[in-house]
Parts: C-alpha cells; structure tokens; sequence
C-alpha cells in the first residue's frame, strides 16, 4: 500500500498528489512514469512522475480526471492508500547540456516537463518553457516552472489569462529568432504533432513524450504501438519519449480511439456504482 501524504486540487479537474514510496524516489529519473492500480480488482494506468524527494521517500503525480479510474482516485484523500504502485518504468530523459532548451507543456504534459526541467536546469541548460491552457481556471503550477524557467511564457486559447492563443505561436516567434537547441514537448498529441512540423523546418532537435497513449506500461498489451522513423516501436517500454520529427502523429491518434467506447462503459458502470463519488459529472472520454 501506497500513502497519500498530500493531495492538492489543482483545477476543476487536476489534481496533485504526493505519495510515500521511497524506493521509487530514490532511483526515478525525468521522463520516467509509475504504474498504479487504486484497489486491488481496479485497472493498471501509468502516471508520469512529476516530482520526487529522495530525503522523504515521496514522488509527485498529477491526475486529470477524464476516466473510471482517475475519477475513483480523485475520491481519495490525504492518509488514503493506493493499493499497487510499480515503477520507475520507462527510458529517462536524455538530459545534457543543450545549450538553450524550449520546453512546451500542455495541461497534464506539464507533469513530465516539469521534472525534466528541473534536470536540465542542474546541467546548466538555459530553459524557456511555454505552458498551454484552455482557460484561466485551468491553469496551474505557474509558480513552480516560474523557479526553473530563465523565460516562461503562459498561454489560454480564449485569452482569459496570459497569452491568447496556443503553445505553437510563441514556438514559432522563439524558433524564428534562432538561438534554439533542443524542443521537448509534452501534452495533447495534437499540440505535439503541431511543434513537430513547426521545428522540423528550423533543424531544431526536438523530442515528444507519448505518454497518452501508454496502457498496461511493460510492452505485453501492444496498445502503446507507434510508428517511429517507419519502425514499430512501444511507448512504454522504447519511450515514452521519441524524436518529434519521425513520430507517425495521425497512426497514434487512431490508436488513441480504439477503447473509447469501453471507456465510455467502464465509466457509466462506476458511476452506478460509486453514488456519484462528489456528485460530479463526467463529460467526455
């Protein structure tokens, strides 16, 4: 069993969660992710590690809630216990000395960039990171990449808050400015597919965390299968992250909807079940 020391309600639908495994913590490394299951008959779903404190023996997830199993987690709180946590799985950043890094998060992809900004920065890496949102009421961890970023840029698509607009946009005004080594993304694919094309003109280096499409987390299920540079790759157990430029974008997005309605039912079914959890209301995936 796995304590949850802190929970913190990020946004209508992120929350933040600091859990106690102390063996995790000790040997994660950015770009890695966990397996949990939150009861002992419940799914296996992976979690990009955000943070870890070696010293506490904790590590940092960031849950939305878009399905059954994220929803039941969000009825946990603080001195609840997760039943199975595995991990660290998954190959680690590819950290060095770049030079000036641009690191763009979307929503949740924000989880993965913000540990791998952290190891950037200790090589002495000058970073600039664009963090993308909906809406202002959306928007979170501003105050934590504000401490590792020498620039960052905050951006909503219908302006409520930051920049109007999306991710690609300042990308693009930095990329035509020069000066830029590497490009890391993070979040919706289709944001990752958009920087894709938009550094692949520049020669900008640039890497893509897939962890959205990640399943079962150990290459058994195949649900994870990704085109990259025409090679058959796994998310999970070759990533999650891959040069941008040879990811095969549109055969991932059909991956993406193969569970859809399974989801659809799995959650309807726990919905039944949970007396309304919160009372809250799925919408969506």
């Amino acid at each position: 069993m796995f304590r949850i020391v802190e929970k913190r309600e990020l946004s209508p639908l992120v929350a933040q969660y600091v859990i106690e495994a102390p063996h995790v913590a000790e040997s994660a490394k950015p770009g890695q992710f966990v397996i949990i299951r939150v009861t002992g008959r419940g799914e296996r779903i992976p979690l990009t590690i955000a943070d870890r404190e070696p010293s506490a023996g904790t590590i940092t997830l960031m849950v939305q809630k878009v399905g059954k199993t994220t929803y039941h987690l969000s009825c946990f709180e603080e001195g609840n216990a997760i039943r199975d946590l595995v991990g660290p799985l998954g190959r680690p950043t590819e950290l060095r000395r770049w030079g000036r890094v641009i690191l763009v998060g979307g929503g949740l992809g924000l989880a993965p960039i913000h540990h791998i900004a952290k190891g950037l920065k200790e090589l002495g890496n000058t970073l600039t990171v664009i963090m993308g949102f909906r809406s202002r009421e959306l928007v979170f961890w501003e105050d934590r990449m504000a401490l590792l970023a020498d620039e960052l840029v905050v951006t909503t698509n219908d302006g409520s808050y930051g920049r109007k607009g999306l991710v690609t946009e300042p990308l693009k005004e930095l990329l035509e400015a020069g000066a830029v080594d590497a490009v890391i993304c993070a979040g919706p694919v289709p944001m990752m597919k958009a920087v894709a094309e938009l550094t692949r003109p520049y020669g900008v280096h640039a890497v893509a965390s897939l962890n959205p499409i990640m399943v079962d987390g150990t290459g058994m299920c195949g649900a994870c299968r990704v085109r990259v540079g025409g090679e058959i790759k796994f998310a999970c157990v070759d990533g999650p992250e891959f040069n941008a430029h040879e990811v095969d974008f549109d055969d991932l997005s059909n991956r993406l909807k193969m569970f859809k309605k399974y989801e659809e039912i799995a959650m309807r079914s726990f919905q039944e079940r949970c007396c309304g959890c919160r009372g809250e209301r799925w919408e969506g995936r």
